[in-house]
Order: C-alpha cells, then structure tokens, then sequence
C-alpha cells in the first residue's frame, strides 16, 4: 500500500509541476513592428532571422508567398527557431498602393493583409491588360494621394478592404498618409543600399543571400544554420 502511495504522490507532483510551467508561445501570434516600419513573425530572439525582401506585384514574390508560408510558419516560426521579417522594395505605383493597404489599421494584422494580397495576386494583376490608356494615365499624374486612390479603385481594392472592416474615407486615410508613404519608400531605399536589386531576395541575420530567391533555394540556407 506505501509503494502505491508513494507513486501516487510522485504523479500528483509531476501534474501540479506541468499545471504550474508556463504554456510556450504562439511564435506564430507573436508580430513586431520594427523601427523601420517592417514587420517581423515569429521569436525575437530566435538565432535564424529571415528578412524577405519583397514587391506586391513581382510574381516570383506570389509564388514565394504560396510555396512557402506553411512550411515556414509550421517548421521553423512555430517552434521559435526562425523568425521572418517582410521589408517592402517598391518597383511601380501598383505596388506602392497595395503596401499602403497591408499596412493600414492595427499591425498585429499585417501579415493577414500581407498573405491575402500576395495570394490573389494573379486575379487582381489579371486586370491590368483591361485599362485604358486614360485609366493608366491617372496612376502617374497629379497628386500622390489621388493616383493611389485611382489605383485602389480600378483594382477593386476598395472592396477588397471592406472585407477587413475598412469604409472608403478609412482607406482614402491610409492612402493619403504621407508617413507612411515615406516609411515604405524609406524601406526601399535602405534594401537598395543593402545591395538588393530584385526580389524576392533574403538576408539572413543581416547578411544580404547571393542567388537566393526560391523557397527551395531558402530552405537550404536556414537548414545549413539550425
């Protein structure tokens, strides 16, 4: 009976020592917004840190997005091994726009607008080929807020934004914040002076990847520092 005892106890105090342990994070929850306006998922501190470099309407970056967010998210950001920090590299107005959008509202939600823009990429820049030369022609003429505006029209992004919760005066604010504008273009400039020139391209803990620009080609690099 004292030998039953004893191991009852024993059991009862490796409960009481698992109930009092802290749960472990949701690396996947867990969104930082860093000093140059970009975004980062996943552990702080986690010794591989995978800065993507990326364009809205690069379809290589479309095709990135969708070979590689489960992958990333379930192998690697999860268990707070790597984290992944999403800097703009604006290439057209286009592009310009839909980073507007992504970072409009609460930015614990970026990467929620990031991976849905990225994901429809094809059905959005499938309109391009429909516009007219004089639809076009607003995109690059008058005022900056009024060319973005023309652009979130034609490409239905008004709607797109609706579905988050953003009316039209919310999303003609985000267009027209002129901080924000600068904050993106800030990001392009400084992935330029990194030596970045096409994407999407990755540095990881700071050092800029040569020919790196598939998951594939990624996975390989963050597998050779774990």
């Amino acid at each position: 009976m004292n030998r039953i005892l004893r191991i009852a106890a024993v059991a009862a105090c490796a409960m009481l020592s698992l109930a009092a342990s802290p749960p472990h994070p949701d690396w996947n929850a867990t969104i930082a917004q860093r000093p140059n306006g970009s975004h980062t998922l996943g552990n702080p501190d986690a010794a591989v840190k995978v800065t993507e470099y990326v364009s809205y309407t690069c379809p290589h970056c479309a095709r990135f997005n969708q070979e590689a967010d489960a992958p990333l998210r379930l192998a690697y950001v999860a268990p707070g091994k790597v984290s992944v920090t999403v800097q703009h590299l604006i290439r057209d107005p286009i592009d310009l726009t839909v980073a507007m959008l992504a970072n409009c509202g609460d930015q614990k939600l970026f990467f929620r607008r990031h991976n849905a823009f990225m994901a429809t990429q094809d059905k959005w820049m499938g309109k391009l080929d429909s516009f007219t030369p004089a639809q076009q022609a607003r995109w690059s003429t008058g005022a900056i807020s009024a060319r973005l505006k023309a652009i979130a029209d034609d490409f239905g992004f008004y709607a797109t934004m609706q579905q988050w919760g953003f009316d039209r005066p919310a999303v003609d604010r985000c267009l027209a914040d002129p901080a924000m504008a600068k904050t993106i273009l800030d990001q392009t400039h400084e992935a330029s002076e990194l030596g970045v020139d096409s994407t999407p391209s990755f540095a990881i803990n700071g050092t800029l990847l040569a020919d790196t620009h598939t998951w594939s080609a990624l996975d390989t690099q963050i597998k050779a520092r774990m």
